[in-house]
């Protein structure tokens, strides 16, 4: 069984060592452990750092893209390695690499599919009563939509199988934490999680720039995300509320007509009435529309989830892995003209395509794919 760690990485240079040094390098159960960094626009040399530590595959995004995108491309790429553990950790090693081997042993066990490393909130001392009062009132939100009690839902310290990785879709350009528990709860991919310490605080968070920003990109995520997957249920509930709301107009009505026998009064009423309840039966239109829209979603989940495995097996299967300067044959170690290889694919007889043509390069290809003995575009 192969384990990948990966680091999204942003300007980690003086993190990415230790963070490096405390990852196990051998766990029971596991027979091979890489390292995967995905350096996401970093201008201080860290891609240039983790390949001199020994970091054995390295990403770089010519430009920073946000967590989503990096921890996207980290995924695809790590299936494409054979990856049949993904683990994801943060550079700044917020998270101690000793309990890697408690993140990934339930997956191990085969008893679950995606296992969230949940950090002791209360415990945490550089957080505000504010923040962990957010934090937990998000998680337990996060919890009920997704049917699946999560301490940390926010938690970037996490453990996914490779069948996990084939379901998920990332669609957020925020983070992906949120979006991953929730298909997994709706979607009903096994899923638990584990208690994990801490290191102490070594930096501030990038991705929000106070509490009002985070909490806004969050229930932005939550909508978002269950809206796309309980449209009828989401849009039935609101159509309902503004239903009521008339039913109130109405009997407002009502009891004058009954009360004075004038039906002159309150008009106003019954053309309130009538605008919120239309409004309301539009919202229920909206959801018949939404789910319908919905199953031409679960369609291209599906297809998504059968060209994953295509591609990464293809990948896998290939007796040679495409560089775009070189092409190192894993067996032989004999390196070829990369555009040589480029003329085979261009061939349908020849069989040949390179593995980076795939979606594993995550939305651009100008990005690298760095090993030890292959420093060439992806």
């Amino acid at each position: 069984m192969k384990l990948i760690i990966q680091i999204p990485c942003l300007n980690e240079r003086d993190n990415l060592p230790q963070t490096l040094a405390d990852l196990p390098k051998a766990i029971p159960g596991i027979d091979v452990i890489e390292t995967l960094v995905i350096d996401d626009g970093s201008t201080d040399g860290t891609a240039d750092l983790a390949e001199s530590l020994g970091v054995n595959h390295i990403i770089r995004f010519t430009q920073n893209r946000g967590l989503a995108a990096g921890f996207f491309a980290g995924i695809t790429t790590a299936l494409q390695l054979g990856a049949d553990i993904v683990v994801n950790t943060d550079a700044d090693n917020q998270y101690r690499g000793e309990n890697v081997e408690k993140l990934v042993r339930p997956i191990i066990d085969r008893t679950a599919d995606i296992v969230i490393g949940c950090r002791p909130i209360k415990e945490i001392p550089e957080f505000s009563l504010v923040k962990k009062f957010l934090q937990g009132l998000g998680s337990s939100v996060v919890s009920r939509v997704a049917g699946v009690k999560i301490p940390d839902t926010t938690s970037g310290f996490r453990a996914y199988s490779r069948e996990a990785l084939f379901r998920l879709q990332v669609v957020s350009r925020f983070s992906y934490t949120l979006e991953t528990i929730l298909q997994a709860g709706i979607d009903k991919i096994p899923m638990t999680w584990v208690d994990v310490s801490v290191n102490p605080k070594t930096r501030s968070s990038r991705l929000f720039k106070n509490s009002a920003h985070y909490i806004w990109l969050q229930m932005n995520t939550i909508v978002r995300t269950f809206v796309s997957y309980r449209p009828l249920w989401t849009f039935f509930w609101i159509g309902l509320l503004f239903e009521i709301v008339a039913m109130f107009f109405l009997g407002r009505f009502i009891t004058t007509y009954i009360l004075t026998g004038n039906s002159n009064r309150h008009m106003q009423s019954m053309q309130l009435m009538g605008a919120v309840a239309t409004i309301g039966v539009l919202f229920w239109l909206f959801g018949f529309l939404a789910d319908i829209i919905s199953s031409n979603r679960k369609m291209i989940a599906n297809n998504s989830y059968m060209i994953k495995q295509l591609l990464a097996e293809k990948v896998l299967n290939s007796p040679l892995i495409y560089r775009s300067g070189k092409i190192r044959n894993p067996s032989t170690g004999n390196e070829h003209a990369g555009n040589e290889h480029a003329q085979d694919s261009a061939n349908p007889e020849s069989g040949n395509s390179p593995a980076g043509a795939s979606d594993g390069n995550a939305g651009g290809g100008s990005d690298d794919v760095h090993t030890p003995k292959a420093h060439d575009s992806f």
